[in-house]
């Protein structure tokens, strides 16, 4: 590596001030740094040295989301077989080609799974990449690694069968007009993958709503048991399947589980406010309860109504949306009592939606950009009753 060390050192006066390629280097800064440490350090006692930073943080909301990834890819596969058998296509050619059947275990699930996986990671991570790289060199900054976790968040709360030429519009609408539009990383005060989603959902819906949320064969679509309950039907599954994931859905929404240990890993490295977990399940169970009992009063006819919180929890995008979503710390509460208020609207918001919407029984993702606009008014007043109560100490 001290070649490319010493290439990159070389090539640099190209990219400074002044230098032929001075555009460029929020790219060349990229690059550098993705291979190697910042040099730069701060000298004297006045400094608080931790190594904690944007970047790692990114990686390590990466790291959680591992779990829901891997089992994510696995689940497009089992699905596939419950469905529709061995799959025609060239998806299916590729997994025969490899001297494998679906029917051979979890490996073939998995490499079955990433065909569907893989084209639109890419897909999205290419174009986030571009508009990052594109906006960073007119603005002359370097590039924000916020970028990374929109790209594999966004995949995760898609159909696997949705076009590619979708989320490519998608994406690049919440990178222009979600996040760069108000400054880049850290001044969006929404959820840019969520803003992805809500795109789709509003501009494509036949591709993201109803039973189409699931298609692994052509011409077949199978509803999510969310979806069931919505039209008053009896889902087909088991609430420990639901929990474990064995279930049609979005890719990284399906493991009640997998969420799970990311909340764990998340909230033991200080990445996640266990306050917003918290207030959130609180409104969520609490909303749940409350329509529960309006529907055995007969006040709530429709079906939703009468869904315990056992299933909501493990339903939908709840679980994820969460873990990764409402904990957004650019876009969540900044106060700790306005955390309580945020997760707990967000959370009571969720089931009021997929109780009384019956076109859209998820309900997750409008109630966290609901969530993300109310919660600079939420900290607004908070600040302000906290000003007022020190104020009233010295009259």
């Amino acid at each position: 590596m001290k070649f490319l060390r010493n290439f990159l050192d070389k090539i640099e006066p190209n990219f400074k001030k002044d230098g032929k390629l001075e555009f460029f280097y929020p790219f060349y800064e990229a690059m550098d740094t993705f291979f190697y440490n910042v040099g730069d350090a701060n000298a004297g006692r006045v400094h608080v040295r931790d190594s904690v930073d944007l970047k790692r943080n990114m990686i390590l909301v990466m790291f959680a989301l591992t779990p829901c990834i891997l089992y994510g890819i696995y689940n497009i596969g089992d699905q596939a077989l419950l469905v529709g058998g061995e799959l025609a296509g060239w998806r299916g050619d590729l997994v025969a080609s490899m001297g494998m059947t679906l029917s051979d275990g979890v490996i073939a699930k998995f490499m079955y799974g990433l065909t569907y996986f893989l084209p639109l990671y890419i897909v999205i991570f290419a174009t986030g990449l571009f508009w990052e790289i594109l906006i960073s060199m007119i603005r002359k900054h370097e590039i924000y690694e916020g970028v990374f976790v929109t790209s594999i968040l966004f995949p995760l709360i898609v159909p696997p069968s949705i076009p590619l030429w979708q989320v490519f519009v998608a994406m690049s609408f919440a990178i222009i007009l979600g996040k760069e539009v108000f400054g880049g990383t850290g001044m969006n005060f929404m959820n840019p993958a969520l803003i992805a989603r809500a795109f789709l959902f509003f501009a494509y819906p036949a591709q993201i709503s109803g039973d189409k949320v699931w298609t692994v064969v052509d011409g077949v679509s199978r509803a999510t048991p969310l979806s069931k309950f919505a039209a008053a039907a009896t889902p087909d599954v088991s609430l420990l399947d639901a929990f474990l994931g064995k279930i049609p859905g979005c890719i990284g929404e399906t493991s009640t589980l997998a969420c799970i240990f990311a909340a764990v890993f998340l909230l033991l490295i200080g990445l996640s406010s266990w306050r917003i977990i918290v207030s959130c399940l609180v409104g969520m169970v609490t909303m749940a309860f409350f329509f529960n009992v309006l529907h055995d009063a007969g006040i709530c006819s429709q079906p939703m109504c009468a869904v315990n919180p056992l299933w909501h929890f493990v339903l939908g995008g709840f679980a994820f949306g969460l873990v990764f979503m409402v904990t957004d710390p650019v876009t969540a509460s900044q106060t700790n009592i306005g955390r309580w208020i945020y997760g707990a609207f967000v959370g009571a918001m969720c089931i009021v939606i997929r109780n009384l919407n019956v076109a859209y029984p998820e309900g997750m993702m409008l109630a966290i950009l609901l969530g993300n606009i109310v919660a600079p008014l939420i900290d607004y007043f908070v600040v302000e009753a906290n000003v007022k109560r020190r104020n009233a100490r010295y009259v």
